[in-house]
């Protein structure tokens, strides 16, 4: 199988950046598998798992990724191999989310954090999985 360069950057740190096979890729229009000589194009990226070459997990929250003919690059808000993921900050932070939302009085603001819980409930899921 052909490889491709993959880099993800979170505004933290470089999490990854090599040659792979394969990454599925979480993104805005649903999972995109990326193989070597995908057809170019640019999509944003909603919370969710990257996986590379079928084992690595990465756990990310925005962002945008570009696929060209160098290869693959993902740029994320937020960025965490699942590994990481501490269960009990990321319940406390659902549980101050969801008082939050509970406090908040407007539309937008209810959005919003409506929005960081669902980013949350989907990270906690890639812990259990």
């Amino acid at each position: 199988m052909a490889s491709f360069h993959f880099e993800l950057v979170s505004p933290e740190r470089v999490l990854f950046s090599g040659d792979v096979n394969s990454v599925v890729v979480p993104a805005a229009e649903g999972d995109v598998t990326v193989l070597a000589n995908h057809a170019p194009f640019m999509s944003a990226v909603r919370p969710g798992v990257v996986t590379v070459d079928g084992g690595r997990r990465l756990f990310v929250r925005g962002g945008f990724l570009d696929v060209n003919a160098s290869g693959l690059t993902l740029l994320a808000e937020q960025a965490v191999p699942v590994e990481e993921i501490d269960r009990e900050k990321v319940a406390a932070e659902m549980k101050a989310a969801e008082d939050e939302l509970r406090a908040t009085t407007t539309d937008d603001a209810r959005a919003l954090v409506s929005e960081r819980i669902a980013a949350l409930g989907t990270m906690m899921a890639a812990v259990r999985s």
